[in-house]
């Protein structure tokens, strides 16, 4: 099926569906941390839908481009494995952990995401 389904069509999926869930994680969670902060009213309203919309974001950015990643591998590669989250997994990750400007962080995160990424791949093709 990936290889009649063009990759932007499969990364925007992947952002609203990935995206979508970050959303609700933030609705979830706004709240708690909001009342952590001691806050209430429209004080609290502001923190829940900032949260939503930086989770949601997030959630976004990682799953397209991981999406948009494993599909370039895979059609790059010819072949639908492992590998190609593995790679996608490590950029992914790459991406998440740029903004702390740390080398460490950057490839620790991408080795993590990467390792993820390529067990679930290789137990789906398995």
């Amino acid at each position: 099926m990936d290889d009649v389904v063009p990759c932007s069509s499969i990364a925007v999926e992947s952002i609203i569906r990935v995206g979508t869930a970050g959303a609700i994680w933030g609705l979830c969670s706004g709240p708690y941390d909001a009342r952590q902060q001691g806050l209430t009213g429209i004080a609290q309203a502001s923190f829940v839908a900032n949260s939503v919309r930086k989770n949601l974001f997030r959630c976004g950015i990682v799953a397209g481009v991981f999406s948009i990643t494993r599909c370039g591998v895979q059609k790059y590669r010819r072949q639908n494995d492992w590998v190609n989250g593995l790679i996608a997994g490590a950029v992914a990750g790459a991406a998440v952990a740029a903004r702390t400007r740390s080398w460490t962080q950057v490839i620790g995160m991408a080795g993590l995401v990467s390792v993820f990424c390529a067990a679930a791949d290789y137990s789906r093709t398995s």
